[in-house]
């Protein structure tokens, strides 16, 4: 089984391959409607890399994609084909202005360059890999909670599933430089200060507010014992969030 810094090492590898290939399509003005969406799908992809590894490069990767300010009454936004105004049907392969493709293939070879970026990074002695080592962790932990769960220590399995979460809902408040005042914050403490701050919606709020719901059921001796098939729902709730939250 991959460690997750050698699975950040193949996709990184992975995604310079596949972004160098739709430079090479672009340089060829072939096919610019599939080619677009390619680009999404990488752009989507290398943005969630980027923004663990490198996240102080995040904001000029993201720039070269959209950016919302204003040159001379234009917006300035990664496109390399016309728009639709001019009356030209760009979704056809039959034409696209030279000097777009030109600036598109120049933005693109910037965000490839911070995307190789990430994978000197992993080469360097100054490489963070907390977040990394961290995750690894945490998966080691899920499983023991799971076999926990199958051998009938229910509760003991969802104690650790929280403190699991706990863990991962922490360092995302840090990830984003969200400030912490309590000492010993919950899971809904964090959970809020991320709803508040506007790193997650409502739904993913919700969804994790049951999570520690379920959490709950084990940390406090009641009347209510949490069944094995409550213990599995949070546990796949902690490894949904612990791979989608940043």
């Amino acid at each position: 089984m991959l460690s997750n810094i050698e699975k950040y090492k193949k996709d990184i590898q992975k995604l310079i391959k596949s972004g160098e290939s739709i430079v090479s399509k672009m340089k060829e003005n072939k096919n610019l409607a599939q080619l677009r969406q390619d680009y999404e799908i990488w752009y989507s992809e290398s943005y969630a890399v980027i923004k663990i590894i490198l996240p102080d490069r995040i904001i000029d990767f993201a720039k070269m994609y959209y950016d919302d300010k204003t040159k001379s009454g234009i917006k300035i936004r990664f496109q390399y084909t016309p728009p639709d105004s001019e009356g030209i049907n760009w979704g056809m392969d039959s034409y696209s202005p030279p000097k777009e493709i030109d600036i598109a293939k120049s933005i693109f070879d910037s965000q490839i360059g911070i995307l190789k970026s990430c994978e000197k990074r992993f080469e360097s002695s100054l490489f963070d890999i907390k977040q990394l080592l961290q995750a690894d962790i945490f998966d080691s932990e899920l499983d023991a909670a799971r076999e926990l769960n199958k051998k009938g220590f229910a509760r003991g399995a969802g104690a650790m599933a929280g403190v699991v979460l706990e863990g991962h809902l922490s360092q995302v408040c840090w990830n984003h430089k969200i400030a912490i005042k309590k000492n010993h914050p919950t899971i809904n403490d964090f959970n809020q200060l991320l709803k508040d701050n506007e790193v997650i919606e409502t739904t993913t709020w919700r969804f994790i507010q049951n999570l520690a719901d379920l959490r709950n059921l084990c940390d406090h001796k009641k009347q209510q014992e949490p069944t094995k098939e409550q213990i599995e729902e949070l546990i796949d709730g902690v490894v949904k969030i612990n791979k989608t939250l940043y």
